[in-house]
């Protein structure tokens, strides 16, 4: 399949996931809540501790006491929205199998797999921040090896969490199995990441537009604020929900051979005869599914 092909699925893809969602619009509220969750999270473990604790302590607090502060809020903020996402996919994959998707039971499902998601949080985390360690550094290959082990990691773990969730793999496991999965659809992943992004880039631009618009009638930098943070708050919503619902639909086809339900006019194409087996793994596939 060429390459304009791909991405022409890609667009496709991105417009049934389009489709999901507004048949099912309160898979909305996952990537909101989690947004919401991550910012009381923080507060209240900074907050909390500012408000109970003297000031002349907290001068005086070691200064690992205080690294310890900051992560428990950093990991713990990610592991929420993590979990939160965990909520959507398993959302996702009860509406397109003819279910009535609902927080309450998305997020039950994925607590479920609390463990593995906590494990894949504290690596992803740990990850981001070297790899922008390495791309603020002055030192021109520590950005190139920023810039090579970002693009690398993104496509190892792009399946992590359904296969976390929906085949109970532990943090050892889900690597190996997701560059299985990326490997079969490299292409469609490849193509639903540009159609994804050109409708992720329409929301931004259409909240930027509508900030300027407020700003030349008013002339108030306050008002063009208080339109467009709203806005952009739901294009990011929006964006979200979209990549978790078109991921549950690559994973679906690539665990299943079978298009799933409101897909079915994406011509998949996951390079070769797909049986529901696993095709022969590479030596280092298998390290990843060894372990990290």
């Amino acid at each position: 399949m060429g390459l304009r092909r791909r991405l022409r699925n890609g667009i496709t893809l991105a417009r049934d996931s389009i489709d999901v969602l507004r048949d099912h619009p309160n898979l909305l509220w996952f990537p909101l809540l989690a947004g919401t969750a991550g910012v009381v999270f923080v507060v209240l473990a900074f907050g909390v501790g500012v408000g109970l604790l003297p000031l002349t302590v907290l001068v005086n607090a070691p200064e690992a006491t205080l690294y310890v502060a900051l992560a428990v809020g950093y990991f713990g903020s990610a592991f929420l929205a993590v979990l939160f996402t965990a909520g959507l996919m398993f959302a996702t994959k009860d509406a397109i199998e003819g279910r009535e998707p609902s927080v309450r039971a998305g997020l039950r499902a994925a607590w479920q797999h609390k463990g593995t998601l906590f494990a894949w949080a504290v690596v992803s985390t740990l990850v981001g921040l070297v790899v922008r360690v390495l791309q603020e550094s002055d030192n021109l290959a520590g950005v190139i090896a920023g810039v090579l082990l970002s693009t690398s990691w993104a496509v190892i773990t792009y399946f992590v969490v359904p296969v976390a969730i929906f085949e109970d793999e532990d943090i050892r496991g889900v690597f190996g199995r997701s560059v299985d999965i990326v490997r079969d659809t490299w292409g469609e992943s490849l193509g639903a990441e540009f159609g994804l992004g050109f409708v992720h880039a329409a929301l931004f631009l259409v909240a930027l537009l509508v900030a300027v618009v407020v700003f030349v009638a008013s002339g108030s930098i306050a008002a063009a604020a208080a339109v467009g943070l709203p806005l952009f708050v739901v294009a990011f919503v929006v964006a979200s929900t979209l990549n978790g619902i078109a991921k549950v639909a690559l994973y679906e086809y690539a665990t299943t051979g079978q298009p799933p339900n409101y897909f079915e006019n994406v011509d998949f194409d996951v390079g070769g005869e797909n049986d529901g087996t696993r095709q022969p793994k590479s030596p280092l596939q298998d390290r990843l599914r060894g372990g990290i």
